[in-house]
């Protein structure tokens, strides 16, 4: 089973570049989206060119921002939105799909913003996530997906001594939050199988830094340990374009 994780930063303006193409040729068995900027219905209609999924979504009530989608060629026995906590649900930033053996979650984290008026926010977001996910973990095994907005480790980012605690996606309060999932039995997948590799998946629009490789890794899989037997491999795919972001994968079963 192949999942894609793939933060597309506008699902209607990636529909119009060679999205479509790029989702076929890696023919996964579900896509999840972050950053769908559209609501509900817009990304249904944005999504009709792609056929042979069952199509789920959570926009936020603002319009034009945040949101995430999941395709699934398998029907999910459930789907639910948001982690019932009043104050983070209303940006459209979870969706979860039940299945079988596993509970896949995608997830569009709270940016903590360019002048970190976020920050604060963000460290609430990331203790209700995890009690979420590890309520979620208490029936069974749990894989969630995203851009969760911050570089883990310095072999993350291009330039962890320019940006560390000064810039949002780099602030010790955000590797903290990511230390805490992974205190809590969540795996990194890729770094995983790839402990030295150096592979970002999100890249500035200014100054060129696509091209010259300045990037971020903050797009993951991390799944409970328990389900670690059953992943294959995780992969990024840095030459798919469309977005700021490129796809990452996982292969499990």
């Amino acid at each position: 089973m192949k999942i894609i994780s793939f933060n597309v930063n506008g699902i209607r303006a990636i529909m119009k570049k060679d999205f479509q193409e790029s989702m076929q040729k890696m023919n996964a068995d579900v896509i999840c989206l972050q950053e769908t900027k559209a609501q509900d219905d817009q990304v249904i209609e944005a999504l009709a060119p792609i056929s042979g999924y069952y199509i789920y979504t959570n926009s936020a009530t603002k319009k034009g921002y945040s949101g995430t989608a999941i395709l699934s060629k398998e029907k999910p026995l459930s789907v639910t939105r948001d982690i019932q906590v009043d104050k983070h649900d209303d940006e459209g930033r979870v969706l979860c799909a039940e299945y079988e053996k596993f509970y896949l979650v995608t997830v569009y984290v709270p940016n903590s913003g360019s002048d970190l008026k976020r920050l604060a926010f963000r460290q609430d977001w990331d203790s209700a996530f995890l009690a979420y996910l590890k309520n979620l973990e208490e029936t069974k095994p749990v894989v969630v997906c995203g851009d969760l907005n911050v570089a883990h480790k310095a072999i993350d980012l291009a330039n962890p001594k320019s940006n560390y605690n000064k810039s949002a996606g780099y602030m010790q309060e955000e590797i903290d939050g990511l230390d805490a999932y992974v205190a809590n039995g969540f795996v990194d997948t890729f770094r995983h199988f790839f402990p030295e590799i150096v592979r970002y998946s999100w890249w500035s629009y200014r100054a060129g830094a696509r091209e010259r490789n300045v990037g971020w890794r903050i797009d993951y899989f991390l799944v409970s340990e328990s389900f670690m037997p059953q992943v294959k491999h995780a992969v990024i795919f840095n030459d798919v374009g469309g977005s700021d972001h490129c796809p990452v994968a996982l292969e499990i079963f």
